[in-house]
């Protein structure tokens, strides 16, 4: 692939929505049913109301980190689709967006009390009617970048086995374009929970640069077997708590690499990030992308532990804003030591606050705290 020449762009495309997140009691808790029960009054605190979904919190993310970012995506010219337009509008990043009289903008509810991973009571509305065709291909082919997000919640890009999710970054990467994916939790029940997302996955990950997903979306959809086991062992505690990096993560990233994923990136929740990456064959094309080249970033295997944040108030948009962080450390020419640093310094960052964009910081912000010794996770 030729090497772009100038200030890496990149575009932020796909799932937006409004993030609707009732403040919880400051009282961790270590089952859900430990405070979601039936006929329960609970006291709680004011709601945050965010933009959210891959576009916003990631693409938003990169924005406010320094990325000359371009954001596409699609929501309904309704009462939440002013709050999402005026929001994007105070970012000066409106422009991308198509607002349509025909959906509903898209919304969740944030179920996120101290102490376990997050709930969402989804609507994905106007995200159901993305298409290719709403993609401005102008702005893509002069990017480094392109970044879609959520394609679980969006019924056009998963339905007939994903056609148009690969038929989109089949066309993305013939405009000599860098390509990352990342994913989202799905509804069982759902339509996009019977979808056979093993072959969909199969089908675009050729296509695919730096694959993001979270750990317990990807066994959903890569080893059932492997994801009943995990709730067991979890038994309602966050399954990710209890995963062996060995014998649990890694597994799923060689099931990747072998999909022909160039670069994958795991989410791991509250202890941190898997790193794995092809060989250098299959990382040639990113050659003048990677820092230190194709070699260096060749055949990997770590898991970075997160940081300790200073408070913890929401894990909202933590996994956005950490791969928002990384890709931007890549394209900026960062180690992959640096990246997964930064990433999951601006993972600790983001859980400061109740939305995901209030609490991130700088790269050279977060890289004095990790110089001056901020403590990780698991570590003394």
């Amino acid at each position: 692939m030729e090497k772009k020449s100038r200030e890496p762009k990149i575009i932020a495309a796909g799932h937006i929505c409004l993030d609707i997140t009732p403040a919880f009691p400051d009282k961790a808790v270590e089952n859900v049913g430990d405070i979601l029960m039936p006929g329960r009054l609970i006291q709680m605190g004011a709601a945050d109301v965010h933009t959210g979904g891959s576009v916003s919190n990631t693409g938003l993310a990169l924005k406010i980190l320094g990325a000359d970012v371009s954001l596409m995506g699609k929501i309904g010219n309704d009462a939440f689709g002013e709050l999402v337009y005026s929001q994007f509008k105070e970012y000066d990043a409106q422009e991308g967006l198509i607002v349509s009289d025909d959906v509903n903008t898209s919304y969740s509810v944030v179920v996120a009390p101290k102490g376990i991973d997050r709930i969402f009571l989804h609507h994905s509305g106007a995200n159901n009617m993305f298409y290719k065709k709403d993609l401005d291909f102008s702005k893509i082919e002069e990017a480094t970048l392109f970044h879609f997000g959520y394609p679980p919640l969006m019924q056009s890009m998963y339905e007939n086995d994903g056609s148009e999710l690969t038929d989109m970054f089949r066309e993305v990467k013939e405009h000599g374009v860098f390509t990352s994916m990342d994913m989202a939790a799905v509804d069982e029940n759902s339509p996009s929970g019977k979808a056979d997302w093993d072959k969909i996955l199969k089908n675009v990950l050729p296509y695919i640069d730096f694959f993001v997903p979270s750990v317990e979306e990807l066994a959903y959809m890569i080893d059932r077997e492997r994801f009943c086991e995990w709730q067991e062992r979890a038994a309602g505690k966050d399954i990710c708590t209890v995963l062996d990096v060995e014998t649990d993560i890694r597994p799923l990233a060689e099931k990747l690499i072998g999909y022909g994923a160039k670069v994958v990136l795991i989410k791991c929740g509250a202890p941190g990030l898997f790193l794995a990456t092809a060989d250098s064959e299959q990382l040639t094309e990113m050659e003048d992308l990677l820092a230190g080249g194709a070699a260096q970033w060749a055949n990997l295997r770590i898991f970075e532990k997160s940081y300790k944040p200073d408070r913890v108030l929401s894990g909202t948009g933590a996994g956005d804003t950490s791969i928002a962080a990384f890709l931007y450390a890549v394209v900026t020419g960062h180690s992959y030591g640096e990246c997964l640093q930064l990433a999951a310094a601006t993972g600790a960052s983001c859980v400061a606050a109740y939305d995901a964009l209030s609490g991130l910081k700088s790269f050279d912000e977060l890289k004095e705290k990790i110089k001056n010794g901020w403590e990780k996770n698991g570590e003394k």
